[in-house]
């Protein structure tokens, strides 16, 4: 029952985290199309956010370590709020700014709430190391689940009450401030070790230089998830100009992915045995 409530916890402050994410994902080109700008213009916009998640990917966990996870986590309803926030301008500039706060957002959202919850897992409660696996991998359903009626939602409120591509972002604030005040009530800070940054980088790199293996599976994995983000920014002007419902679209894209994952773990099980040798 402890363990339980310790879950429940966590929960509460990260699936809303998760669901306000998701929810801008339908109508993000959509938005800046409806504001006139050009495919160029709109691709330097994609690109400033992808840039600013590798910058602030590399100090991310140093920065939440210092700072301390849950600071950070609440750090991550703030900006990902002002971020949605000023998508209601049109400036380019502004909208600039909005996408580097996203990539701020994005790279706190997928280290702090993780190691916030390690910490007092082992630490706090000195619960099983094995039940992990089980927090995350039902945090992971879940989040298939959220992102599968993000698409739904979206489409809701965007079309259905014809407020426009901007709605889903407005409706994404509520769901972080929700985040960030569970986090400030129910959560306890916790803190990692200081490392200097220079000698954690120097380790990875020399960690990736050292096995081919590792270097491999970073070059793959880089190489898949470009294919990826081309077809993120690409998809939306495609189906578009044919009238498709941008939010049942994502939706379905949504459901093909946790079939995708419900699959690969069918094809691993001792049933099948289709591990990779």
């Amino acid at each position: 029952p402890a363990f339980r409530r310790f879950q429940r916890g966590y929960y509460h402050v990260y699936l809303p985290a998760l669901a306000a994410d998701w929810l801008q994902g339908p109508y993000l080109y959509k938005l800046y199309q409806h504001y006139h700008f050009l495919e160029g213009q709109i691709a330097i916009l994609y690109v400033c956010g992808y840039a600013s998640s590798v910058l602030f990917g590399l100090v991310s966990s140093s920065l939440v370590d210092q700072l301390g996870r849950k600071k950070s986590c609440v750090l991550f309803s703030l900006t990902y709020s002002i971020c949605c926030l000023v998508k209601l301008s049109r400036d380019y500039l502004v909208l600039v700014v909005g996408r580097v706060l996203g990539g701020l957002s994005t790279a706190l959202l997928f280290s702090a709430f993780e190691a916030w919850y390690v910490h007092e897992h082992m630490e706090r409660y000195d619960f099983p190391t094995e039940w992990i696996a089980v927090t995350f991998s039902r945090a992971a359903f879940w989040n298939n689940v959220i992102a599968v009626g993000a698409g739904g939602a979206a489409d809701f409120f965007a079309k259905g009450l014809g407020l426009g591509p901007v709605a889903p972002f407005m409706v994404s604030i509520p769901l972080l401030m929700l985040s960030g005040v569970f986090a400030v009530k129910n959560w306890d800070e916790n803190y990692g070790k200081k490392r200097a940054f220079s000698k954690t980088c120097g380790d990875s790199l020399k960690c990736l230089l050292s096995d081919r293996r590792i270097l491999l599976l970073g070059t793959i994995q880089a190489l898949f998830e470009s294919v990826i983000y081309i077809f993120i920014f690409l998809w939306t002007p495609v189906l578009d100009p044919h009238g498709a419902p941008l939010g049942v679209v994502f939706s379905s894209f949504m459901a093909a992915s946790m079939l995708g994952s419900s699959l690969y773990h069918l094809a691993i099980s001792k049933r099948y045995h289709l591990q990779p040798v």
